[in-house]
Order: structure tokens, then sequence, then C-alpha cells
């Protein structure tokens, strides 16, 4: 009888483990992810984002994983799903980190105003330069990705140059928007993105910074009618997962969840409901009663000027914290030159 080459036995012990691996995959304990998130159920983000990341886990993990979503607030305020996912209240969450100011100083640099033009190569971008990040500001989840959408002042009158903004109140974004706002001398209202149209009906609000199309998923249409055509500012958020459940899953429900929570998702879904949103403003031109606000570019100058402060005080909130922040604000710069996605 011939013995066995040293090749054929390695090919046999390679394959044997192989077969091993992909048994215990096909057998890993199921488990269940709470992913929480405060849109509504039939946003667009909902059925281009979260549905088919969903579906796309529960398909890689054969079953294994399967993904609850928890819309419209049903867990906890839009506010606190950072705390959510970090205290075990879901699994994955949704965050917006400009929903409390201050807390999130670095990735804040994607809100800076009039930074990022295109949704899609930005939040790749913004991704990128955010992991290096991420584990030290956001220490208390598993990090998954980043992505923005592009928004800008929807009002009850024409908004055209700073100056118009001093006594308005206007509901912001976020924290950078906030800051951006009290710089040119207007009020801030604070309420969430759900919150937001209740603000403007009863006059709590004179206008807002948000998304496209979104001012029609929410309602919004109903309360302003005038809409500023320009890059104003971009809201970041952030998909995070708690910690504990993560490190209780098996090698490789592990590997599937780190294979979606990657750049390549963080651009795929930036782009699907960053497109979506720009796609707001087509649909708002053509419904009466409502008129796009052309900006010049004599005009976005005044504007771009106008908030060069925010950037010299989010350099200063990087040195804070020990991060050099020119040098990390010109490498965004470079990410965001690279992939074209630069205001």
């Amino acid at each position: 009888m011939k013995t066995r080459s040293h090749a054929t036995l390695r090919a046999v012990a390679a394959a044997t483990l192989l077969l091993a691996a992909l048994g215990a995959q096909a057998q890993d304990k199921p488990v269940e992810m709470k992913f929480a998130h405060w849109l509504p159920a039939m946003h667009p983000l909902a059925k281009l984002g979260f549905e088919p990341w969903a579906k796309s886990v529960e398909a890689a993990s054969k079953g294994s994983i399967k993904v609850a979503l928890f819309p419209a607030q049903q867990l906890g305020k839009a506010a606190d799903h950072y705390d959510m996912a970090r205290d075990g209240i879901a699994e994955m969450t949704w965050v917006n980190p400009g929903y409390q100011a201050g807390r999130f100083p670095l990735v804040a640099a994607g809100e800076l105003p009039f930074l990022i033009a295109k949704p899609g190569p930005g939040s790749a971008a913004l991704d990128a330069w955010y992991r290096k990040h991420a584990a030290t500001e956001m220490k208390d989840v598993k990090f998954c990705f980043a992505h923005v959408h592009v928004g800008t002042f929807h009002a009850k009158k024409p908004i055209t140059e700073p100056g118009q903004l001093k006594g308005m109140k206007i509901r912001s974004a976020n924290g950078t928007v906030a800051q951006t706002m009290t710089l040119l001398g207007a009020t801030n209202v604070q309420v969430s993105a759900p919150e937001s149209r209740d603000a403007l009906d009863k006059g709590l609000a004179d206008a807002i910074t948000f998304p496209w199309n979104s001012i029609i998923s929410f309602g919004i249409d109903k309360a302003v009618k005038y809409h500023s055509d320009m890059r104003l500012y971009t809201s970041d958020f952030v998909w995070v997962m708690n910690k504990p459940w993560y490190d209780k899953l098996a090698a490789g429900q592990k590997k599937v969840i780190d294979d979606h929570c990657n750049n390549e998702w963080a651009g795929k879904v930036g782009a699907a409901w960053g497109d979506e949103e720009d796609a707001g403003q087509g649909k708002l031109e053509k419904t009466a009663g409502h008129t796009i606000v052309p900006i010049t570019p004599a005009q976005l100058d005044v504007w771009k000027k106008a908030v060069e402060p925010v950037y010299t005080q989010w350099v200063k909130s990087a040195d804070g914290v020990g991060v050099q922040g020119q040098a990390a604000l010109d490498d965004l710069r470079k990410e965001l030159a690279a992939r074209k996605a630069s205001n």
C-alpha cells in the first residue's frame, strides 16, 4: 500500500477543518438583534438602508442572526439611542451624534458647514477618516459605520444671506449647525426630527435645517414653502452595537457582522439614502406653492466666510481631546477630495 504524501495529508486536514468550520457556522446558536431607530417605519432610509442591511445579515448568517427592527422611537427617544446600545436596551442603534452637542467632538467634523457635497462618497470618506478615532470617542460601544446626508434651510420666508438669520428661530439639525446659527444671530430650537413639524406649526420655529426629501416624508412641506438651493450642512449618523452582545457571538456570526460594518456599507447606505434625499428638491420644485430659492456664487462666498469661526472652534475642540485638530481636518479634506465629495 502506498503511503500518503505529506502534501496529501495536509490537504485532507485542511479540508476537514474547513468542513468543521462550516458545520459549526451552520449550527451557530440563533440570536436576535434588536435594531432601534427613530425614523418612521416607511422612511426612505428604513427601506433603502435598515431593511436591506438586516436581510443581508440574516442571509449571510444562514438565519442564525435574526434582526428585529424597532422604528419610530419605540425603545427610546432619538437622543438616547447611543446610550441604548451601550446599555443593551437594543443590540444595534442608529445614532445622530449631533443630538448630544459636545459629547462626540471628533465625528462632528463631518457636520461642518459647506464641507461635504455628495452624500455617497462623502459617507465613505467620513467613515474611513473616523474609524481611527471611533475606538476612543465611542469606546462604550462597537462602532459599525458612519454615513451622512446633506441639507439646507427650509423656511417660511426666503433665506439668501447670513444677515437674515439674526433674530430668527431655527430648528438646527445637530450641535454644529446650532453653533453656526448662534454665530449668525439666530435662536436655536432644540427638537428632534419627529418633533420638528409641530414646532413649525406652533410658531416655535421660523425655519428648519433638513435634507430635501424628509421635508416631504415628515410632512414638513405643509409648514414651510421656501427652500434655499445650497449644500449648507451635513448631518452625521453612526450605527453602533452593544459590545457584550457582539462579544458573545460565535466566530462565524462575528465575521458576518464585521462584513456588514465596513466602509463599503457606509458608502452604500450613504448613497442610497443621500441620493433619495436630494431627489426631494425636484419634487418640491414641481409642487404648487413651493419655491426653490437660488443662491448665487457671490452669496455662497459670503456664507462660507461667515462660518469660518465654526471651523476654528472645531479645531480647538479636537485639540482639547488630544487630537491635532488642524491636521485631522486636513486629513478629512484630503479624504473627501480623493473621493470627489467636497463642497
